[in-house]
């Protein structure tokens, strides 16, 4: 089988920015999650759930912007009332109904992972790096407060009785640096919820605000390049939902000639493509920053052809976000949120007495 090669992932991509201190361009995060969004609109529509979303599966073309979702090789087609395995998707991008041992969850596991790869590109660093399921757990509390009776019932109705520590929610626009705008912020609060049902489902979040710039006429890539083509919705695509035509960017549905293309792959962008050798997720640059060295790593300067070609320019205006160091006494830093000692204790009690599997991987 010869299969197309796609040279670059999210992962490498937001790796180098990182250990220069930066982020990606916002323009690039909204054209790879407006991919990626519509790649699991179109595989949860034919009921494969990819259960494996992360950076390290996302390839990219430098070249010309367009995202390709790769490596079903943990994918699977969810009927209802089959169980099936919880102890699924790498550990930082696991939904938390998996972390409750759910085995009837549903594709809405694909869009928690998304969520988190979008604050992830945000930030420049993973926003819950549990070093195993429980700190996964912990992590995830820390932002999001303990969940409620109800909501836990929703993750897992057979997840009866539980004994955590009340820890309050935190405020979204305190975990993101000032700059990043609000209706970023706002997109990450509607994938990141505990009950599955009130994610957003990915044409949904196709049309949130957050895209709206890759709807406009005239938006281009950094180096002047026009958009990768993002509104040739196939014939399947335009059954998927009854008003698929608010898919479209004005210049279209008004009968105008297109402009710029923007915000969705083309048909042959939703092709499984095998992915090279992935870095394994323990490289991923955390939120103390641990892992970053500059000097040490192959790759970790931006090549000339690199900046040239815009997709993987580092961004040096104000509006750039800082990583966070170890030191830093910034507020807005996630790390600094104040935790009972007791979380993490009881986090694995919860779990170990449930005999969940996989809360210490």
């Amino acid at each position: 089988m010869v299969l197309e090669f796609i040279p670059e992932t999210v992962y490498r991509v937001a790796r180098r920015y990182a250990r220069q201190k930066e982020t990606i361009p916002l323009l690039f995060v909204k054209l790879y999650m407006y991919q990626l969004f519509r790649s699991l609109a179109y595989i949860h529509h034919k009921g494969i759930c990819h259960r494996d979303i992360k950076p390290q599966n996302l390839l990219l073309n430098p070249a010309t912007a367009v995202l390709k979702l790769c490596d079903f090789g943990s994918a699977k087609v969810l009927v209802r009332g089959e169980p099936n395995v919880s102890y699924i998707c790498s550990r930082y991008y696991r939904a938390p109904e998996l972390i409750f041992g759910a085995v009837d969850y549903t594709c809405q596991i694909d869009v928690w992972s998304a969520g988190c790869v979008l604050a992830e590109l945000l930030l420049g660093q993973p926003i819950f790096p549990g070093e195993s399921g429980v700190d996964q757990l912990v992590e995830i509390i820390k932002i999001l407060g303990t969940p409620s009776r109800e909501q836990i019932h929703e993750m897992n109705p057979d997840y009866r009785e539980f004994k955590f520590p009340q820890i309050k929610p935190h405020l979204w626009s305190k975990v993101f640096r000032p700059r990043v705008p609000s209706e970023a912020i706002q997109l990450v609060s509607q994938l990141l919820d505990y009950t599955p049902s009130k994610r957003l489902e990915p044409l949904d979040a196709c049309l949130h605000c957050f895209f709206d710039e890759l709807r406009q006429e005239g938006t281009r890539l950094a180096n002047d390049r026009p958009l990768p083509p993002l509104f040739n919705l196939t014939p399947y695509e335009m059954t998927m939902r009854d008003d698929m035509y608010k898919f479209l960017p004005p210049s279209r549905t008004s009968g105008g000639a297109g402009g710029s293309e923007s915000s969705l792959p083309p048909t042959s962008d939703l092709s499984m493509v095998e992915q090279p050798q992935p870095h394994h997720i323990t490289d991923t640059v955390d939120r103390t920053g641990q892992n970053h060295n500059p000097s040490t790593s192959e790759g970790s300067k931006l090549s000339d052809s690199e900046i040239r070609l815009g997709v993987v320019a580092p961004s040096r205006s104000s509006d750039n976000i800082q990583l966070i160091s170890n030191n830093s006494n910034n507020n807005d830093n996630n790390n600094n949120i104040d935790i009972p000692h007791q979380l993490k204790d009881s986090c694995h009690e919860e779990l170990e007495s449930r005999n969940i599997q996989g809360v210490n991987s």
